[in-house]
């Protein structure tokens, strides 16, 4: 697992695209993916936080925080575009934050209220992927000139991108 400061350093140039991505309508807005305890499934929006060091998430008591503590594994996909069909999908691991000092300057930063049962987690990363869609978007019977869709994909075991067009 990388976190996202480690996978910045490793692909800047699809590190600031699949952020750019996460963070298209101002702040972040993503779906959340994590594994229930029947091992299905279950999917939240969500407002990812980031920074330069790392990748985080305000969870809320709820059933996402309940799987996250159990089973860390997550999948963070970006809300779609309004001009296109383009995409940003991380998967990795979610780790309760302990440290005082980050939770106090990322609460403070972004206004999350004490009132509120919320906790902090990093979301560490082992995969990241952007695909490019083109103009023509992912619709098969869209009037544009058909674009194979482009996808670039990190592995932090791997720590160098692969493209792949599909």
């Amino acid at each position: 697992m990388a976190s996202w400061s480690d996978f910045a350093a490793a692909d800047p140039s699809l590190a600031a695209a699949i952020r750019a991505l996460f963070e298209q309508y101002g702040p972040g807005m993503a779906y959340l993916a994590t594994v229930r305890p029947d091992g299905g499934p279950r999917v939240h929006p969500v407002s990812p936080v980031f920074t330069d060091e790392a990748l985080y998430c305000f969870i809320v008591a709820s059933p996402k925080r309940r799987d996250l503590a159990r089973d860390g594994r997550y999948a963070l996909h970006s809300f779609p575009p309004e001009e296109s069909d383009d995409e940003a999908y991380l998967t990795g691991r979610a780790t309760r934050v302990h440290d005082p000092l980050v939770i106090a300057t990322l609460s403070e930063a972004w206004r999350a209220s004490p009132a509120v049962d919320w906790h902090l987690y990093e979301l560490r990363i082992e995969t990241a992927t952007l695909r490019r869609h083109g103009p023509s978007g992912a619709l098969p019977l869209a009037a544009a000139p058909k674009v194979h869709p482009l996808s670039r994909t990190w592995r932090a075991e791997l720590s160098r991108p692969l493209a792949i067009a599909s």
